[in-house]
């Protein structure tokens, strides 16, 4: 299965090194022009709003024109948002280039199509591992170096930085990637826009899909606050916050290469994930209380299992309830729906923070991921369930 993914997961490292090099310093690249910690998280909303629109958009044209154009379509976005990034010299060009990033983008949803393309139903949640390990892989070494360029050059460099490494994915994918999928012929019938709302009927579909929201909900509350989290709870600079997001991308990449697919084999999609809901529950629970370097590692060491087990599991029963035409366009729904998240949760979660405090920062997650689990323990074993993950 590596040699076949081998590709796609290349892509993907060389792309997550620049994003991940992004996504901690956004929150003091923001407070440096003066503005308050809530409008990092308007940022972020900014960013999933265009998203929210964009991505059953393009994942619906992968299922018509291919996965490799539309993911050349996205790294070309990206290419040219953090471009301007590095050279914006206001809020407003921030915000701009964020949103020509969130409207190009739709690769996480392909990336996760064009894998589904590749292997068999029951492989998907052992290569969607591969490819969370591959995102965490690259978050090892994104932060740290994105923390030594800012250190000695400040916010340009580790932008430029990023707007190389996309040129670079770019390049790779136009003249190496092979199409998944090839462009549909005329005489099979099209997935067409109706199938994004079908998708959002489909009662079994809708199921999942709720609990899909809710624990994005919890993820994109807590991930937009977390370099802020550290910094207020801990007193980590962001060079500190850097080497945090690196360790916790290493034990990630041990969960996803190694842990998942074990336990998709042995409990299943629907109870991996189950068991993934309440470890992440435990871990956003402990937040408050975290005051050392001990409680801290336990508290991350729960919360990377527990998101490794649930998102992956919730991916792979979402995609194997979806017919092999509709790929492109379910997992686009589902991309969808982290962009509904990160429209919603950011400003919560900030907002909770600049009023209360570091030690609030993980509530409005930690409710969320409670819902997802309740619904999770809900839907428990039907008959669906069982055939998805058959």
């Amino acid at each position: 299965m590596i040699r076949k993914l081998a590709p796609i997961l290349g892509i993907t490292f060389i792309d997550i090194l620049g994003f991940s090099m992004l996504i901690p310093m956004l929150p003091y690249f923001v407070t440096h022009f003066g503005a308050a910690p809530v409008v990092a998280g308007l940022l972020f909303t900014t960013f999933s709003l265009c998203q929210l629109i964009a991505a059953p958009l393009w994942g619906h044209a992968s299922d018509r024109v291919g996965r490799k154009h539309v993911l050349i379509i996205s790294q070309i976005g990206a290419t040219i948002g953090w471009a301007m990034l590095a050279f914006a010299p206001n809020l407003l060009i921030v915000f701009i280039a964020r949103v020509i990033e969130g409207l190009s983008g739709g690769n996480i949803s392909v990336t996760q199509a064009y894998v589904a393309d590749l292997v068999a139903p029951n492989e998907r949640a052992r290569a969607f591992g591969y490819i969370g390990a591959t995102f965490a892989a690259a978050m090892i070494f994104g932060p740290v170096g994105g923390g030594l360029l800012f250190a000695r050059f400040g916010f340009t460099a580790p932008f430029l930085a990023a707007a190389g490494l996309q040129f670079v994915t770019l390049m790779v994918t136009y003249f190496m990637l092979p199409e998944s999928k090839p462009k549909a012929d005329e005489t099979e019938a099209h997935v067409g826009f109706g199938d994004v709302l079908a998708t959002l009927r489909n009662p079994h579909l809708a199921r999942i899909l709720r609990q899909k929201l809710a624990l994005s909900l919890a993820l994109y509350g807590y991930y937009s606050v977390i370099a802020l989290y550290l910094q207020g709870q801990l007193g980590f600079t962001l060079f500190q916050t850097d080497i945090a997001f690196a360790v916790y991308a290493a034990f990630t990449v041990l969960v996803n290469a190694v842990l998942i697919g074990r336990a998709s084999e042995h409990f299943g999609d629907r109870r991996m994930s189950t068991i993934g809901l309440a470890l992440l529950v435990a871990a956003l629970a402990l937040l408050p209380f975290v005051h050392n370097l001990a409680t801290l590692a336990l508290a991350y060491a729960s919360l990377t299992i527990g998101v490794g087990f649930a998102n992956t599991g919730i991916t792979a029963l979402i995609s194997a309830l979806a017919s092999e035409r509709e790929q492109g366009t379910v997992l686009g729904v589902s991309s969808s729906l982290d962009s509904v998240a990160g429209v919603i949760a950011p400003p919560i979660s900030t907002g909770m923070l600049t009023r209360w405090g570091s030690p609030f920062a993980g509530i409005e997650s930690l409710v969320f991921a409670a819902i997802a689990l309740a619904l999770g323990l809900r839907v428990g074993r039907t008959p669906v369930n069982a055939s998805a993950e058959s």
